[in-house]
Formats: C-alpha cells, structure tokens, sequence
C-alpha cells in the first residue's frame, strides 16, 4: 500500500532565471515563506547573494549550467530580502533552448550545527585521551629525572621491571628483569622480603636499610604498592651524601625560525581575526606579494566556506581551549581555492585575546583524479531529456534528484544512522523510511544501527 508523505523534503530556494542568470522567478520552502521576494525578480542572481566569494561562485555555476547542461554543487551565501543571510549549497540545471535555467538550492544550516557538535565530541574525546597521555608523561618524567634510585618491583618473583637512570649509574642495576634479591647480602634479603610483603598486605611498611652496589653502601628503602599496577612495587632508596647533580640540559630552541620555514601555514589573529603575523607559507597559500600585505587584514577575506568561517572557528576555541582538523576551503587572490584542514589555539584556556591558526593544504590528498560525480551524471541524464519531457517533469525530477542527493548525504555525515539522518533533515524517521523505500536506497551495512 502506497503511502504519501505530507512533509516532502523540498528544496529551500528555486530559481528560475534566463541564461544570462537574471532571476525571472523564485519559490521558497515553508521555512522561509514569511520572505517577499518579489524583490529579486528582474535582478541578477549574483546581486542576491553575499561578498565572500559567492558572486563568482554563481556566475561559475551559470557558465557551467549553459556549458554543460548541469553545473557542480557549490556553497554560496544567499542574501534574503529582509537581511537574512544563510549558507546554501546550489546547483544550477539548463532547460534548453530559451527556457533559461533553474537553481535549485538547500540550506547548509543544520551542516554547520551538526559540524560544530562533531567538532565538540572530537574535542572532548582529544582531551580525554590527552589527559592520559599527560599523566603517563609526568610519571615518566618524574621517574627518570628523579635524583633518588627508584625501581620498579615484581613481587611474585623479586625481579627489575624497570629501572631509572639514577638506579642505573648508582647501582649497576639492569631495568630488564633482573633479580633484586641476587643485589642484597644475604643476610638482608628476609626484612627486605618481610617488608615487600607487608607493603602487598597493608599498602605501607616501615624503611629497611640494605647495602647494595660495588662498594655495598647503606642504602635506605622505602617500598609503596602501585595502585595502576597492583602487581608491582615501587622501590625508592636513597643514601646520606651530597645529592648528585641533575642531568645538564641545554638552552630551549628558539621557534620563530622554524615557524616561519614550516611548509604550512601559520598566522597569528586578534579576538576580531584581524591577522597580527603571518608565515611565508600563508602569504603562498593566498598568493600574496608579501607578510606586509597580509597584516591588518581580516582572515575571513580567504575562508569562503560557508558555515566554515573565521567566528565558527574561532568560537569552538574560546569554548573549547583548542580546534583541531577544521575543514573548509581557503579563496586566494588570484582565484584559485583550496580545500584546508586548521588548527588552533588561543593564548590562554579562558577568553584568549589572540589565536594562532595552523593551515594545511590538503587539496591533493583529497582529490581523485579522473573521478565524475553521480550527481552529474544523474543531473546531466536529466539534461538529456529536454525538449522530450515537459518543464513540469523536468523540474519535479530534478527536485527528487537533489532530495536524494541532502537525504545520502546526511546517511554519510551520520555513519548511516537514520535517526540521527532524519533529525539533521528536519524529518520524522517514518518520514525518512518512506523516502529511502521510494528511492530504493536502503542499502545500509547490517551493522548500522538505528538509533531511538
């Protein structure tokens, strides 16, 4: 039995326009209905949207469309009447012959939300991981500069598991499990067990003296039960005497040198992401004649992403302390774009007065030469069909064609998991089931899960 969705996902902005990209008509979804556009007809398509970057990107997608028949998808910032500004991804199909064009387009908004909450989940996964790893370091740290002998016991046996330097220079003792008792004079060798055993039992003993070493000095042992390790003892002795002296350590090395000679790019922004200092790599990356001509500038002049720009990122520092692997494209001056991935860190974990940004170009490990888009494919069947399909079919399947395209691709960005699909979209999960049933898309691994 056929079921008909009421709630059909439709694109939020379609435009009708002759093939010089003049708009001869537009129609919003429910979302935006309260929106007059009476306004845009007879203006260009490329008066309506905004300045970063998104005029040029019009204009591309209208060449491509009377080029080709389709143009590629493209993210602009559309410009509504009343002063909205919103993200869109667009793409434009010619009609044939002189019926013009049509740009369909879809909000990017719930990309960008989904986009920074990834981003947290990331950020909080980072620091959970690193908060081990910083405490593993400052054990080794403490463990090897410590200027007391400290060993790391192996109850069962009596064995060396580890050794610090300081135990190393000062007793001869080897870290890979060597026997500790074979070190003691016989005669001591029961109190230094008795107190191996109680420190098991208990968690504390009182010190024990031993002589230990090629000249067999008196040395004082203190043992406590490691509590990651319960199946080890940490040993520390110590010995009246001058303290030995701390391994030398040389002066810090500067890092300007190497910042300004990194193969990636790096600047430095205040709180309104004007750029303070900028590498040589950063002046290439947006093809700038010098450092001079970058500073005082905004950085959000280059990012042209989107959804992706400077106050997104800069906001998930100020939240966060810290943003790592931030995806979007970097728009040089001679036009040439490029896909990035950004980290950065401001100068202080709470409101930071300036950030520094570390840019990767990563538009070659990215792209796939020789690859052709299915929605080009698709679009450019579509294409085919002018002149042998009314207008009206034409403008309905390309309409389910770019449904299709917003519902495989909320699939991807949430691994599959149609629940989570269908909230991104705006859908109740029903919604979505009778989607994917008429598309016949229900390809999904039998590992998604579904969510609740």
């Amino acid at each position: 039995m056929a079921v008909t969705d009421v709630n059909m996902v439709q694109p939020d902005v379609t435009l009708s326009l002759d093939s010089d990209g003049v708009i001869r008509s537009a129609s919003l979804s429910r979302a935006y209905s309260a929106e007059k556009t009476q306004g845009w007809v007879g203006r260009r398509w490329t008066e309506t949207v905004g300045s970063d970057l998104s005029g040029d990107k019009v204009q591309r997608m209208i060449e491509d469309a009377r080029a080709n028949g389709v143009s590629a998808f493209r993210q602009v910032t559309q410009c509504f009447p009343s002063g909205l500004e919103v993200p869109m991804e667009y793409t434009t199909v010619r009609l044939g012959g002189k019926a013009g064009l049509v740009a369909v387009g879809k909000n990017l908004q719930a990309v960008t939300e989904l986009q920074s909450r990834l981003v947290g989940a990331q950020l909080a996964m980072e620091r959970d991981y690193w908060k081990l790893r910083e405490v593993e370091t400052r054990y080794r740290v403490l463990f090897d500069a410590s200027t007391d002998a400290v060993l790391l016991i192996r109850p069962s046996d009596m064995h060396v598991v580890e050794a610090n330097p300081a135990a190393i220079r000062a007793l001869g003792v080897a870290p890979v499990d060597r026997d500790f008792l074979s070190e003691l004079p016989a005669e001591e060798r029961q109190a230094f067990q008795s107190m191996v055993a109680a420190v098991r039992e208990h968690g504390r003993a009182p010190a024990v003296v031993a002589h230990l070493g090629p000249d067999r000095a008196a040395w004082t042992l203190r043992a406590s039960l490691m509590t990651t390790e319960p199946a080890q003892v940490l040993l520390q002795l110590s010995r009246a005497g001058p303290a030995q002296p701390m391994p030398g350590r040389n002066e810090p090395v500067p890092l300007e040198n190497f910042i300004e000679r990194a193969p990636d790019a790096f600047v430095v922004v205040d709180r309104q992401g004007i750029i303070l200092r900028s590498n040589a790599a950063f002046v290439d990356l947006v093809e700038m004649g010098s450092a001079n001509a970058v500073v005082g500038e905004r950085l959000r002049r280059w990012l042209s992403r989107p959804g992706a720009d400077l106050p997104v990122l800069l906001s998930s520092v100020q939240r966060n302390g810290m943003v790592r692997l931030f995806a979007t494209t970097i728009g040089s001056e001679l036009g040439r774009e490029a896909s990035v991935e950004i980290s950065a860190v401001g100068d202080s974990d709470a409101n930071p007065d300036t950030f520094g940004i570390l840019i990767r170009d990563v538009t070659h490990r990215l792209e796939t030469p020789g690859a052709v888009s299915g929605s080009s494919l698709t679009l450019g069947a579509l294409t085919s069909k002018i002149g042998e399909t009314p207008l009206h079919d034409l403008v309905r399947e390309t309409t389910d064609h770019v449904e299709r395209h917003y519902i495989d691709a909320a699939l991807a960005m949430t691994g599959n998991n149609r629940t989570a699909a269908a909230e991104l979209l705006g859908l109740s999960r029903q919604s979505l089931y009778v989607k994917l049933n008429r598309y016949k898309s229900d390809n999904r691994p039998a590992t998604v899960q579904d969510g609740e």
